[in-house]
């Protein structure tokens, strides 16, 4: 009886080694957050003091690609680690993950981490409200439907599949609007007229209550802000401004339109939670085994009454969400790990949303899916460049608005419009190391570079699911 007992106690303790051994990660995305909306990144308006510490601690990645230029098929690659070539979702259209897509979680839960998500889901419409549960997620809570994502004063919230009520009441307009109603395509969206419950607060505490109750096992938070997206219903009349927060705090006096103090408040408040969930780590003692990883699922926006000229919120990039140019997909990101990532470093190393899949299973210690169109970015992260595989290249494909597909080199930058319609169409060509902002189409001074991008175009695409 003895040495069983002898035998069960190194077991265990040589599971709390392992479990111990394991790193945690945190993925915090902020959603339609442009390049130039951090005062790392070169905002010089507005600050984010936390943001600026991250970076400080860590390295900037200034060279790293959403997967998409809208919410739904980036947030498929970010879990797939496939680019929109091969994903399933490529576009905010009625498509869902498929029963056999493999996501990171669903891989880090199978070697022992505990997986939360808290904030916006998003991925295909319209998901059931149990779609973060079905593909990994231990715990979830806060929005499925990417358009209930929209109301920051919603009438509820999900819980693991299950609807929570909050303390809030949509206006009647939207209670009386077909797919809008509980159970709609679009349930939960629309604009209140009691706002009692800030929902980014209500998912923020459900984020840190996970650390809480996880700090002695290996966790995975994805941490999926629906901010500062705008509120698009209540950017309709009457209303006027979709930036919805509590209230507009030190830029209430600022003589700025009412959507402009409200982006501010919003980044004011995204930059709060970062520093929340650093807090939190540090009061668990557990900063020397945590990396964290900050970024945005797309460039930035112009909705709701914002404008992202107002704060210079794509940098000197061209373009905004919804664009293939670089101010549309081309996304702030910062990665922190005490340690193992040396502090105030930056990298303009070629990256994308595909690449945290493998990045992550090799910080896990697990083999990723052979079938990823990503590489490891951990060369790069803990100082060994020297080490690092390359992209030869990055690749998008948006299935809305008539199509449009882009592919990009450290160099070049091809891209095509109106791809989903049936007639010839131009290859646009931009020298991103002597234009940076794409302001000049260089294809017909480079017909070879266009027929090498437009060969790549072509060999990237697999037919997308019907």
């Amino acid at each position: 009886m003895r040495l069983f007992h002898q035998l069960f106690m190194i077991v265990v303790f040589g599971l709390s080694v392992r479990a111990a051994e394991k790193p945690n990660i945190v993925y915090i995305l902020a959603d339609d957050l442009g390049y130039g909306d951090l005062s790392c990144f070169g905002q010089s308006t507005l600050t984010t003091p936390h943001l600026d510490e991250l970076a400080a601690r860590g390295m900037k990645l200034t060279r790293h690609y959403a997967g998409s230029t809208v919410c739904a098929p980036s947030r498929c690659v970010l879990m797939t680690g496939k680019h929109t070539g091969n994903a399933t979702v490529r576009g905010n259209g009625e498509v869902l993950l498929k029963a056999d897509d493999i996501t990171i979680a669903q891989k880090l839960k199978e070697v022992g981490y505990a997986t939360g998500c808290f904030g916006k889901w998003g991925i295909g419409h319209p998901p059931e409200r149990g779609e973060p549960n079905r593909f990994g997620f231990d715990e979830f809570y806060g929005y499925v439907n990417m358009f209930h994502a929209h109301n920051f004063h919603p009438e509820f919230l999900i819980r693991n599949g299950e609807v929570e009520k909050l303390n809030n009441v949509l206006d009647d307009p939207w209670r009386l609007e077909d797919g809008y109603e509980m159970g709609g395509p679009r349930e939960g969206a629309g604009v209140a007229k009691v706002k009692t419950d800030y929902a980014p607060h209500l998912i923020t505490k459900e984020a840190l209550r996970f650390i809480d109750r996880n700090a002695g096992n290996p966790f995975f938070v994805y941490f999926a802000l629906n901010m500062p997206h705008t509120n698009n219903e209540a950017g309709r009349p009457p209303y006027l401004n979709g930036m919805e927060v509590p209230d507009y705090g030190e830029f209430a006096g600022k003589d700025w339109p009412d959507p402009e103090k409200g982006f501010a408040e919003m980044m004011r408040i995204v930059d709060d939670y970062i520093g929340q969930v650093v807090a939190k780590l540090e009061e668990h003692g557990l900063s020397e085994n945590t990396l964290i990883v900050f970024s945005s699922d797309n460039g930035p926006h112009e909705e709701g009454g914002h404008l992202a000229e107002f704060f210079d919120s794509n940098g000197n990039l061209r373009g905004t969400k919804r664009d293939l140019f670089d101010g549309g997909i081309r996304v702030p990101t910062i990665a922190t790990w005490p340690g193992k990532i040396k502090a105030g470093t930056e990298s303009d190393l070629l990256s994308g949303f595909q690449d945290m899949f493998p990045t992550f299973a090799e910080i896990a210690g697990f083999e990723p899916p052979a079938d990823l169109d990503g590489i490891s970015l951990v060369p790069t992260l803990f100082g060994d460049p020297g080490d690092q595989k390359d992209h030869e290249f990055l690749y998008w494909e948006f299935l809305e608005r008539g199509g449009k597909k882009a592919v990009t080199t450290t160099k070049w930058k091809a891209i095509q419009l109106d791809t989903m319609k049936p007639e010839p169409r131009a290859t646009l060509l931009f020298d991103l190391e002597a234009d940076p902002s794409e302001t000049t189409d260089v294809a017909a001074d480079y017909p070879e570079v266009v027929r090498e991008m437009e060969a790549w175009i072509e060999t990237s695409h697999t037919p997308p699911t019907p």
